[in-house]
């Protein structure tokens, strides 16, 4: 019994404590760390200039751009002794120099220009003779004052490197020298134009020259007109002299037309102010097909109208092989 006593007052004991007991949370009884428990010290910030060293680039803006050109070209046929379709054994050379500069700064522009060729020709039983012979110079200062127009000035230079003469047959039956008909500054042109440009791109541009004075000059004795030959080269006879004041023309191209094929070409019309229903009219074009980096194929064209020179219209065409090295490439 006594054991039994015991038994239920440690039963109530047990109840009355968890009837007395609190239910706690235990996130609640989670310790949370000291938020200042680690002390943290803050600078005091102390900002100074610094002098970073910059090295000297010398950084400066090109505004030149120049391109040159080298070539020589050679033609050659020949026959044997009974070649039976007829023919005459012939061989040409020539060689050419070109150089353009361009200077473009905001709305100004300066292109320089020079083309310099040179050619000759032997056939059989033949005296050699020139087949090409051109000293061109031509400066430009431009001042552009919309889209696709600028105000222009030009200074233009024309001759010629070799004499140029008459051949005909001797009494000996010998192809031999008549006469002079050329030579360098004889005839010599120097043209200063003003006058407005069209340039839509970089390929095509059309100068208008309503102001434009041409100095023709012969030096050459040999070339100089006498009274009996009359005006030569439209100088008078006797003089060696000429001036001019004229409307001008000048279109040039420089475009590819295909994939390694380019067209270039210049057309000139001179009108004197004097003459205006006789105007001066020359044309050259060279249409070059590259076959390496080296060697094309080109062909040229020249036409040229001038009272002065000939009543009638002077041709020149030639087609020809040759080596061409660019600077740039």
């Amino acid at each position: 019994m006594r054991q039994q006593f015991y038994f239920l007052l440690t039963l109530l004991l047990l109840g009355v404590s968890i009837g007395n007991a609190q239910i706690y949370d235990l996130d609640e009884l989670r310790r949370k760390p000291d938020s200042n428990s680690l002390k943290v010290e803050r600078p005091e910030l102390d900002i100074r200039p610094v002098t970073l060293p910059v090295s000297a680039l010398d950084l400066q803006v090109i505004y030149w751009r120049h391109w040159s050109s080298f070539g020589i070209n050679a033609n050659q046929a020949s026959f044997s002794e009974n070649w039976q379709s007829g023919g005459v054994n012939s061989i040409s050379v020539g060689a050419l120099i070109n150089h353009k500069s361009d200077y473009t700064r905001n709305n100004t522009n300066f292109v320089t220009e020079l083309n310099l060729q040179y050619g000759k020709m032997k056939n059989r039983d033949q005296l050699p003779r020139k087949n090409n012979d051109r000293i061109f110079w031509d400066n430009k200062l431009s001042l552009r004052i919309a889209k696709h127009w600028s105000l222009f000035t030009s200074l233009t230079f024309e001759s010629q490197f070799d004499i140029g003469y008459h051949y005909g047959v001797s009494s000996s039956g010998q192809d031999s020298i008549t006469g002079v008909r050329s030579n360098f500054m004889a005839p010599g042109y120097l043209t200063e134009s003003l006058g407005i440009e069209y340039k839509p791109d970089n390929t095509f541009s059309l100068r208008i020259g309503t102001g434009t004075a041409r100095q023709t000059f012969v030096w050459d004795d040999n070339v100089v007109p006498t009274a009996g030959d009359g005006s030569r080269y439209g100088v008078e006879p006797g003089r060696r002299f000429r001036n001019d004041l004229a409307f001008q023309l000048t279109a040039n191209l420089d475009r590819n037309i295909g994939q390694n094929l380019n067209l270039k070409s210049r057309y000139n019309m001179f009108a004197n102010y004097e003459e205006l229903n006789d105007p001066a009219h020359r044309l050259d074009a060279t249409l070059i097909a590259s076959v390496t980096r080296l060697i094309n194929v080109s062909l040229t064209g020249i036409l040229v109208y001038d009272s002065r020179q000939h009543t009638d219209i002077q041709t020149s065409q030639t087609l020809a092989l040759g080596l061409l090295y660019k600077i740039p490439k």
